[in-house]
């Protein structure tokens, strides 16, 4: 597209969106500093560095497209392709098996933030801030339960593993003066039914207590709830229900990740429920399909209906967003860009919202103007507004970010392979 169209374009979308009392500049100013937190694991499929298996224990990884990180430098040479061709500011999420263990092994119960300061270093170097998981699935303790299992021996070693992970959060906040993300996701459950839903629910809330209760003021942990995981279908020991009260009674973010609910849900919905009761929300935006499937996030219904909710109720400062997806059916790259761009134009739009009139609308009861107005923003220029914002940033607008991504693929990617 040629610069003077697309900024002819923003002028006559500026215009439009100012006869509705927005703001488009304020609005591109917002997107730019909102932070989006990359996920590490949609580079390599969350084999991690640890030994190189594919991911098990409740998740799994489809497709074997050529080019996957093999390494950490390879990897970071990925974070760093795909952040040239983003505008906007960026954290990186990892998982703890994404340590650089220097050929060494080193088992979960053992690692340290010695072994995540090259990390620290890297991001540094790029004013990006890391956040964190720990990591409960592909290991040979993992099973079906981890943190709620009814063996002390194997329930004791996942513990220490989250604490130690809390730690090398608490440092990565502290070395960038600023607080690390810590998630605590594990697969816990039964491939069918069980009859000690309430025993398992028990010994995860203690295991969780006993975790929780080391003050680390560097780093902010949020527990994420899920529907169940593969081969584990029948029942999840932490399943909705239990984290928001856990999260709720214990003043703990709540992570809602989009992927993790039945499909009837509108996960949205949530946003308000639960910001009155917990103290910060953390987002991981995927898009299920049918299941679990960490699709690539797109522009779609649930993603912008999602941060709609948010900003409607005020909650930028109190919500954390970052991306949880792995395809490994298509270029990597690619698939980091579209997700990443989605949920941008997701944010964009309801930044653009006209928002102070739909609710006057709404106060005053004229319930016609507020639908008609509500249908009415679906269709105004955002677009133009989102090309303008590449624009401003020196990133390649609409479609034309295809040919870096391809290049990149022939001249790095398939050497890989």
């Amino acid at each position: 597209m040629k610069t003077d169209l697309i900024i002819k374009n923003y002028e006559i979308a500026k215009e439009r969106y100012a006869e509705l009392g927005v703001d488009t500049d304020k609005a591109i100013e917002t997107l730019e500093k909102t932070p989006i937190s990359l996920h590490c694991w949609q580079a390599d499929d969350v084999v991690g560095f640890e030994s190189g298996a594919a991911a098990s224990g409740g998740i799994q990884t489809t497709g074997n497209y050529p080019g996957k990180a093999r390494n950490i430098d390879e990897l970071r040479q990925d974070i760093d392709k795909v952040v040239s061709l983003l505008a906007g500011t960026y954290r990186l999420n990892l998982h703890e098996i994404y340590g650089e263990f220097g050929g060494k092994f080193v088992d979960r119960d053992q690692v340290g933030p010695e072994h995540f300061q090259g990390w620290m270093q890297w991001a540094k170097e790029r004013n990006m801030c890391l956040d964190f998981n720990s990591t409960s699935f592909s290991h040979p303790k993992s099973g079906n339960l981890t943190l709620s299992n009814p063996d002390k021996g194997i329930r004791d070693f996942w513990i220490e593993h989250t604490k130690r992970c809390r730690r090398i959060a608490d440092a990565m906040g502290k070395a960038q003066g600023d607080p690390s993300i810590m998630n605590i996701w594990v697969h816990d459950g039964s491939k069918d039914l069980t009859v000690e839903k309430m025993r398992y629910r028990q010994i995860l809330k203690e295991s969780l207590d006993e975790i929780l209760k080391e003050e680390l003021p560097d780093m902010k942990p949020c527990l994420e709830a899920k529907l169940f995981g593969i081969g584990l279908e029948a029942y999840t020991v932490g399943s909705h229900d239990f984290f928001a009260g856990y999260c709720s009674k214990n003043n703990v973010i709540y992570t809602l990740d989009t992927g993790h609910y039945e499909q009837t849900e509108n996960v949205s919905d949530a946003v308000s429920s639960l910001l009155l009761f917990v103290p910060e929300l953390m987002l991981h935006v995927s898009r299920p399909m049918h299941w679990d499937s960490d699709h690539v996030t797109l522009f779609d219904d649930n993603t912008r209906n999602l941060f709609s909710e948010m900003v409607r109720a005020d909650a930028l400062d109190r919500c954390h967003i970052g991306l949880d997806y792995f395809d490994a059916s298509i270029n990597r790259i690619g698939a980091y860009i579209v997700g990443v761009r989605a949920a941008q134009k997701s944010l964009l739009q309801a930044f653009l919202e006209p928002l102070d009139t739909l609710r006057r609308y709404e106060d005053e009861g004229k319930l016609f103007q507020r639908l008609a107005l509500l249908e009415e923003a679906k269709t105004l220029p955002m677009g133009a507004v989102y090309d303008y914002f590449n624009l401003k940033n020196n990133i390649p607008v609409g479609e034309a970010y295809l040919a870096e991504v391809e290049k990149y693929e022939q001249e790095i990617l398939k050497v890989r392979n």
